[in-house]
């Protein structure tokens, strides 16, 4: 039965079930090597969007396998991807989620189209068929509420309390400036030592990849305060080891960086039952936006300087939660 919890706007999807490599190898052999060809070959996939397109592809073709006969992919027609937007639908999958599994066939479809049918014959003729497809309607499954000030000093306050140094740096990290998740885990232990000019209140990290294309990405450095610095610091100096990384962790004598999966976990059997609401990653990002903007500070630098984007409608219109509750009770003055 699908989770509700009082933040939703919708019942939460359950997840499709991950493709084994067992069950993967039971499809038609031709498909599997194309795709496998696909991912091996195409270089402007980063790594992180290979892995997600991966996972999005066995699914699209366990479907053809189930649903479709497991016919050869030239042989897929629009109806036949229609029905695979119904069936991510009928299982209560999210717009984003859905799109993404569009994207990843519609990505490899062009593949398919710009490079193999030049050399089979069998796909001489071969088009895009997601090309002119209905976009997928947005949807939200979580309301979006932001992470007040207030709550970020109880959740310092019951970390402090626990002595967890590494929730503390990170939680600074998260909510103070404005890197994602995956930008996180990229800052290195050398910004520690980094010099602090006269009256300057925070320093600039070392460059770490942002969301983009191919291997490199979006090369990216962010503002870091002087006091999320030294809750980085005193991380640094608790945890005993040596790392090139800030925010790493050892396990079985392995010193790793921290992952995705790391922050959920925190997030959801830490952080949430602090703040008695769910807590997620990506929340902290458009709380910390949503704070700066909320203390009277301009859009233009805060769009620039700590959400990282090209222009001021994206933080705007994606990363600014403020209520205006003052001023639409002023409207009808």
């Amino acid at each position: 039965m699908a989770k509700i919890n009082k933040n939703m706007l919708r019942p939460l999807a359950e997840k499709l079930y991950e493709i084994t490599d067992e069950m993967w190898n039971t499809i038609n052999s031709e498909n599997r090597e194309l795709v496998e060809e696909y991912l091996t070959v195409n270089s402007q996939l980063s790594e992180k969007t290979k892995s997600v397109y991966t996972s999005a592809l066995r699914q699209f073709f366990w479907f053809v396998f189930e649903e479709l006969k497991d016919k050869p992919f030239y042989k897929i027609t629009k109806r036949d991807f229609l029905k695979y937007m119904s069936y991510l639908q009928e299982r209560g999958l999210s717009s984003s989620a859905i799109g993404l599994r569009k994207s990843s066939v519609s990505s490899f479809c062009n593949y398919i189209e710009n490079v193999v049918a030049d050399d089979v014959e069998e796909y001489k003729n071969f088009r895009n068929f997601t090309r002119g497809m209905p976009a997928v309607a947005k949807n939200q499954v979580y309301d979006k509420v932001p992470i007040t000030y207030e709550e970020y000093e109880i959740l310092m306050k019951e970390l402090e309390k626990k002595e967890d140094y590494l929730g503390l740096a990170w939680v600074a990290t998260a909510f103070n400036v404005g890197s994602r998740r995956a930008e996180i885990i990229q800052f290195k232990t050398e910004i520690l030592d980094y010099p602090i000019q006269e009256g300057q209140n925070y320093i600039i990290s070392n460059t770490v990849r942002g969301k983009g294309k191919s291997v490199d990405g979006k090369p990216l450095k962010f503002m870091i305060p002087i006091d999320v610095l030294n809750y980085m610091r005193l991380w640094v100096e608790n945890r005993k080891y040596d790392s090139e990384y800030i925010f790493v962790t050892k396990y079985g004598g392995k010193v790793k960086p921290i992952s995705a999966n790391w922050a959920n976990y925190f997030c959801k059997k830490t952080l949430s039952p602090i703040l008695n609401k769910r807590v997620h990653p990506h929340m902290f990002k458009a709380s910390c936006i949503t704070h700066l903007l909320e203390q009277g500070k301009d859009l233009k630098l805060i769009s620039k300087y700590v959400a990282q984007h090209e222009d001021t409608a994206t933080t705007s219109g994606f990363y600014d939660l403020r209520d205006f509750e003052e001023e639409k009770n002023s409207i009808f003055d």
